[in-house]
């Protein structure tokens, strides 16, 4: 039987044969084969497995080549080079003292730097550079290290491409900063502005000029990078920065124009009725020109204030304050107060300059101010002060300069006005007691001891004014008694001053002003307190002036006096001390104030030499023996004698005391 073709019975469908199957259509071969579809690969599946297959081969080349080109792990990758230096296949310790090694024979050669085409020769020693080889090296290893392959081909890299490291640098910034400054100084070259400036009445424009400036920070990092090199063959080139002008020439054309129309013609200046006419050559001073980055002109600086301070003498005057006039019969009278005027003098030169940079309005008004006085009549007759409080006077004499400072710090004193619970101090008032203020030398206790000092006097007037305040029954706040007693002050009432220590003070406790006023005679000195008497009465008592021990001796040695002698030169006086006691009564007899004060005096030492001269010894003369060669009278007068019974020899020649 022919072989069946797929389809010839089966018509368009297809399914296995089956033996059950076979016997239906007849008589069929048991031996038939049964046919299976073949599957076949697609192209896309193909291609992944050869390109992974592919891609183990690339991969196991590459292992290869990584392991062939690993080496080993203690040396450095091929083609490593450190601040220039090959240091490939070396072991890490020998390329740190390679490099150490040609370091530190570099430390002082120079490397020539140069700013502004000058040449600045500088080492590494200078500056302290020191580069951190072993951290270079130790960063190159990194560079060709890790594990097997992956060093491979790091080191590959290396030998292709290379590698070069620098390293870390240490250096002293101070030293650094130092020898730029020292650049700077010969470099730097501050940038001029243009400007405006006159010569006579000619005005012109000066054209501003460039600066230069090293950069000192760029500058550092280049010395420090160059001297951690080995390269000390040519210079190098250090930053500078080039500064323009602030101003130009441009800037400065309206000034200009400004100061020329100010020097065109002369301006006027009115006050009232007075005229002031100011050439041009006057003018010429008054102008600032622009300096200092401004690019305008004023009138201003040392000139205009000059020539403003002259024409504010001329149109001003004081004010003057009311004050109180002690007429010959002790009364007092008010001199009214009057006002003054002031030049306003911002405003006179803002009025001049609108007259000089104008072209044709070339007048100015002078602004001025009426200056009020600080006391005005008004106000002194709501002072209260209308006759003598209290009043007191002290006689005084002495040298020319104790005088002279009487006078003077009366003077300073006088006319001071108490207010009403005010404190009077008297080295306030006074201020410090100086030559330049007039003082002059006079006797002056210091430290218990009468010498000449500056201010000698002084004293007398502070207790005058103590002695007033006390009469005025007035609290006194702070008093001192001299060191030392003296017999023509009121006793117990003395009051001396110091500046700044010792100081008087007394307050007003009335409600009305006092005003302190001096008198100085040609040997007595007067001090009135003047204001609204309240009418107080004063008690006082003095203790007796008595001795506390004995007379202090200040003695001296004397070698012209013979020893044992004493010579007094001065008598001193013991120290000594009293009070006084006071008592301050109201008008309607309430007791306001209870004070004592007690003065302590030291003693004034004797001044007493003692002889220290000893006595002259007179030689004994030996007695003559016969026969005896010793008991020779010898012939030199000058030759000593030696005495048995004294310890010293004695000689004929006459000595020097």
């Amino acid at each position: 039987m022919a072989r069946l073709r797929r389809g010839s019975i089966l018509g368009q469908g297809s399914f296995p044969l089956t033996r059950r199957s076979a016997k239906v259509f007849g008589s069929v071969r048991s031996d038939t084969t049964i046919y299976r579809p073949r599957v076949r690969q697609s192209p896309r599946r193909i291609a992944l497995r050869r390109a992974a297959f592919l891609g183990v081969v690339l991969g196991v080349l590459l292992l290869l080549l990584g392991l062939a080109f690993a080496g080993s792990q203690t040396e450095l990758a091929a083609g490593t080079t450190i601040a220039g230096v090959d240091v490939g296949g070396m072991p890490e310790s020998q390329a740190v003292r390679l490099l150490s090694s040609r370091s530190t024979a570099l430390q002082g050669t120079p490397i020539t730097f140069t700013a502004d085409g000058q040449p600045f020769a500088l080492n590494a020693s200078q500056l302290g550079i020191e580069p951190d080889w072993r951290g270079a090296v130790a960063a190159a290893s990194a560079e060709g290290g890790g594990f097997g392959p992956l060093r491979g081909f790091r080191r590959l890299r290396a030998r292709v491409f290379g590698v070069d490291v620098s390293p870390s640098v240490k250096s002293y910034n101070a030293a650094v900063r130092y020898k730029l400054a020292q650049i700077a100084g010969r470099v730097d070259r501050k940038g001029v502005d243009a400007k405006v400036v006159r010569r006579g009445l000619d005005i012109r424009v000066v054209e501003g000029m460039t600066g230069r400036q090293l950069d000192r920070t760029a500058a550092a990092a280049t010395v420090v990078a160059a001297l951690s090199t080995f390269d000390r063959g040519k210079a190098v080139v250090l930053p500078v920065e080039t500064t323009e002008p602030k101003v130009k020439s441009d800037d400065l054309d309206d000034a200009a124009t400004q100061a020329r129309t100010a020097l065109s013609a002369p301006i006027r200046l009115w006050y009232g009725e007075t005229r002031w006419r100011v050439p041009r050559w006057r003018i010429a001073p008054l102008l600032s020109l622009p300096s200092g980055g401004s690019t305008t002109v004023s009138i201003a600086g040392r000139g205009a204030e000059d020539y403003l301070e002259r024409l504010s003498a001329t149109v001003s005057h004081k004010p003057q304050d009311a004050h109180f006039q002690v007429t010959a019969t002790g009364k007092i009278v008010i001199r009214p107060s009057a006002p003054g005027l002031q030049l306003d003098v911002a405003g006179t030169a803002k009025a001049i300059a609108a007259a000089a940079f104008s072209a044709d309005k070339r007048t100015a008004n002078l602004v001025v101010q009426v200056a009020n006085p600080q006391r005005t009549t008004e106000v002194a007759k709501t002072m209260g002060i209308a006759s003598v409080v209290s009043s007191y006077t002290t006689t005084y004499g002495g040298t020319p300069g104790r005088l002279n400072n009487v006078q003077l710090v009366a003077k300073l004193i006088d006319g001071t006005l108490i207010a009403p619970g005010e404190t009077f101090s008297f080295n306030g008032t006074t201020g410090e007691r100086t030559a330049a203020k007039g003082f002059q030398e006079a006797p002056v206790i210091i430290n218990g001891e009468l010498q000449n000092g500056l201010g000698g006097g002084i004293c007398q007037v502070s207790t005058t004014v103590f002695n007033a305040a006390f009469e005025a029954g007035l609290p006194i706040t702070a008093r001192t008694n001299h060191a030392l007693y003296i017999s023509h002050y009121p006793l117990g009432r003395d009051a001396t001053v110091n500046y700044p220590d010792l100081d008087l003070k007394f307050s007003n406790d009335t409600s009305h002003w006092l005003l302190l006023r001096t008198f100085v005679g040609a040997g007595s000195l007067t001090v009135n307190l003047y204001g609204t008497p309240v009418n107080r009465r004063v008690e006082s008592t003095t203790d007796p002036l008595v001795e506390t021990g004995p007379v202090p001796v200040k003695e001296t040695d004397d070698p012209t006096l013979a020893k044992g002698k004493r010579v007094t030169d001065e008598f001193g006086s013991p120290p000594r001390q009293t009070s006084v006691h006071r008592l301050v009564y109201d008008q309607s007899g309430k007791l306001l104030y209870d004070n004592t004060w007690r003065s302590f005096y030291v003693g004034e030492p004797s001044l007493v030499r003692v002889g220290t001269k000893e006595p002259v010894k007179k030689p004994v003369k030996p007695k003559p023996g016969a026969g005896d060669p010793t008991t020779a009278t010898p012939t030199d007068p000058t030759v000593t004698t030696p005495d048995p019974t004294a310890t010293d020899p004695t000689t004929t020649t006459p000595t020097q005391p």
